[in-house]
């Protein structure tokens, strides 16, 4: 593994005890209930780690983004609902607002979210703006010293829970992409409602639904950095966010693989353990080594995040290295489970189905290649 600080450390030894006592034992429970983890985000407010990368000027733990990636990894190595519960907060809730807020948007709206005090939202993606993110239809009209916004988004997480959401919003379509704004704004807000709640394969004891604008006004203050870098700063919370859904595989990866370790040192056939035959360690020693190896990619953009450097295309390969190995990693664990491992009554059925979304939110693994061959081709 790299070489950690202390302070990774013990970040990950507090979020994996938190993790195995309070978030594991509800874990099938949110799943088959589609419950949101309402207690784990209740705690996790009081551990710092929803605001744990931003400074405490803000309410936040003042820690780094490895920190966070450690973070959202041990969560996710028992729960990916509540991981990405605890990851579409922080880089995408409070991102956008740390990013490109003014000092007064930041006091006024990131340290309430810093704190735990209340949660945040995201809203990118509508019917017909996925992958074509700049597609975006929904408007923002101004009107003196406000802006009426209609429209609507979609696959939002945290939305029936959040205090405020962050939203882009066309406010000149003149000017294709560089027409699109960045706004925040109070989930309370007149003619804001929350629509259709996702029926998920997977993750589903994470909140994922439908939101609506209907002539909601958005103080002109509201508006995240120019009105014309709207685009920009979802791209640039996107790069960051990536980063922790590389984690969130990795740690789903990494759950499901311990588990299938244990159950090849205990499931005997033909007189011994299976782990004793070569099929079976086959697939745990490349079980290890891609895992270990998404580790090392997810944490180096991370640190180069850290350390103010370039890091895009870094951030798209975590992504997508960590994602499809831990599709590939769940699948080959319920292989080692068996019929077992088909079954619900094994966690490792619930982690294949989670992890299938990190080869598609926060962009496709097609969109992260494109992302990649850009970079190596302008000589990154």
């Amino acid at each position: 593994m790299l070489m950690l600080k202390e302070e990774h450390h013990q970040v990950r030894e507090m979020v994996r005890k938190f993790s195995e006592e309070i978030v594991a034992p509800r874990a099938r429970e949110l799943d088959e209930t589609e419950t949101f983890p309402h207690d784990a985000v209740k705690h996790m407010a009081e551990l710092g780690l929803l605001g744990l990368p931003y400074p405490e000027k803000y309410g936040g733990a003042g820690m780094d983004t490895v920190s966070y990636a450690i973070a959202v990894e041990e969560v996710a190595r028992v729960c990916a609902s509540t991981a990405i519960t605890l990851a579409a907060h922080v880089s995408l809730g409070c991102g956008p607002v740390y990013g490109s807020g003014t000092e007064a948007q930041k006091l006024k709206f990131l340290t309430p979210m810093a704190k735990g005090e209340v949660l945040g939202a995201f809203g990118l993606t509508e019917p017909n703006a996925g992958s074509d993110a700049a597609g975006t239809q929904t408007r923002a009209v101004k009107q003196g010293d406000s802006y009426k916004v209609n429209g609507s988004k979609i696959y939002i997480t945290n939305a029936s829970y959040a205090k405020y959401i962050t939203f882009t919003a066309v406010t000149d379509p003149t000017k294709g992409a560089n027409g699109i704004s960045a706004f925040i704004m109070d989930t309370a807000t007149k003619g804001f409602r929350v629509g259709k709640k996702e029926k998920k394969m997977g993750l589903r004891g994470s909140d994922t639904v439908e939101v609506v604008f209907e002539d909601c006004i958005v103080p002109v203050e509201n508006m995240l950095g120019e009105p014309t870098g709207g685009f920009k700063t979802f791209m640039k919370t996107l790069t960051g966010g990536r980063i922790s859904i590389g984690a969130l595989a990795l740690g789903v990866a990494q759950g499901a693989y311990e588990h299938a370790l244990s159950y090849s040192k205990i499931r005997h056939q033909f007189g011994q353990p299976i782990g004793n035959f070569q099929g079976i360690q086959f697939m745990l020693a490349d079980m290890a080594m891609k895992i270990e190896a998404a580790r090392h990619l997810v944490y180096h953009a991370a640190m180069l995040k850290d350390a103010g450097r370039e890091y895009v295309k870094e951030a798209a390969m975590a992504k997508l290295f960590a994602s499809e190995i831990g599709n590939w990693v769940t699948d080959k664990s319920i292989q080692i489970h068996g019929g077992m491992g088909y079954c619900r009554d094994l966690p490792v059925e619930r982690m294949h189905r989670d992890v299938k979304l990190m080869e598609i939110g926060e962009g496709t693994s097609e969109i992260q290649r494109l992302v990649i061959a850009r970079e190596i081709l302008r000589g990154r």
